[in-house]
């Protein structure tokens, strides 16, 4: 491979001119998206190092976007939204762009503390991981650059997010259940933690509603405490024949705890999780699970970062992606 590929190198290669490769790799309006692409990729089949420093002094931008995550999404048993964070990266190569890992503590939370990538100006925009209060969000919308949410949105509107259809995802979970003969159900999850869990909770309710089956107060268990630790999960006094659980990891923790008190799954009692973590294939037996699309979300929001820092007045509202059922071996149908 030739070393220092310059653009006249790519423009050579694909018989376009050099104006059309600078366009291309800087993004430029004048090149169609399909031809876009195809510069890029062969750019970076030839070795091309785009000189971001020369670029962001030319431009004043830092060419890193800030990725934050709240602490209590960030444990070493939470890989979920470290996922995110991988994929975000692989995505953000693609724009010449770098992401910064920055952790939201609770005590800057509360006290409104925006974060130092921020206030020290080292990136163009911020991606949040997570859920945030409602007080922080108003403090993130004043900052003047753009901000996306990622798995989590609020009562206002004028704030971006990228969300799967949480929703219709438990729905159909729950559905499921049910033609497998299952009616009592429980929802394993703190419905005042997230809006996405609430969000599946809404969806494993309506589910219940279209089939006549009553809610019962005693099968909505909580899952964790107001910081977002798991707490030990308190069982029915009569148990359900299956357990929606709000996430993967919840309903790993739910497994054994069954499997202690000798219940075994699903020859006793069904689960069912959310996200397709690797704690859906940690189980025994594997998760049957709503999968996550968290490669198109990531691309997404970076996608709407980056019209964003051309277009600063551009809006997306919230946006929703879907995902799909992943059928595996934690239900039994029991049907009659």
């Amino acid at each position: 491979m030739k070393s220092n590929v310059t653009m006249r190198d790519i423009a050579e290669k694909l018989g376009v001119s050099s104006v059309t490769i600078s366009k291309a790799l800087n993004d430029k309006e004048g090149v169609s998206e399909e031809l876009k692409q195809k510069i890029k990729v062969v750019a970076e089949e030839m070795g091309y190092r785009f000189n971001t420093h020369a670029k962001s002094m030319k431009e004043g931008l830092s060419y890193n976007l800030g990725i934050v995550i709240h602490e209590r999404f960030s444990g070493t048993t939470t890989s979920f939204y470290l996922q995110f964070y991988q994929l975000l990266s692989r995505v953000l190569e693609s724009y010449h762009y770098s992401g910064i890992l920055h952790i939201l503590s609770h005590d800057d939370e509360n006290q409104l503390v925006l974060p130092r990538i921020y206030t020290e100006k080292k990136v163009d925009g911020l991606i949040f991981l997570g859920q945030v209060n409602k007080h922080y969000v108003e403090e993130i919308q004043k900052i003047d650059i753009p901000a996306v949410f990622l798995d989590f949105y609020t009562d206002q509107n004028e704030i971006d997010s990228v969300l799967t259809d949480n929703f219709y995802g438990m729905y159909e979970v729950t559905n499921y259940l049910i033609r497998n003969g299952h009616r009592e159900i429980a929802f394993v999850g703190d419905v005042h933690a997230t809006s996405s869990i609430q969000d599946r909770f809404l969806g494993y309710y309506k589910s219940l509603l279209e089939h006549r089956i009553d809610l019962k107060n005693e099968y909505i268990i909580k899952d964790r405490d107001e910081r977002g630790s798991y707490i030990d999960i308190e069982f029915p006094k009569d148990m359900p024949t299956a357990f929606v659980c709000n996430n993967d990891e919840v309903a790993y923790n739910l497994i054994n705890e069954l499997q202690k008190r000798g219940i075994n799954v699903p020859e006793d009692c069904s689960v069912v999780g959310f996200d397709n973590s690797i704690f859906a294939t940690l189980t025994e037996p594997s998760l049957t699970t709503v999968a996550v699309d968290i490669e198109e979300m990531s691309k997404v929001s970076v996608k709407f970062i980056m019209e964003k820092l051309k277009n600063p007045n551009k809006k997306y509202g919230r946006t929703f992606v879907k995902g799909n059922i992943i059928y595996r071996g934690s239900v039994k149908n029991i049907a009659k």
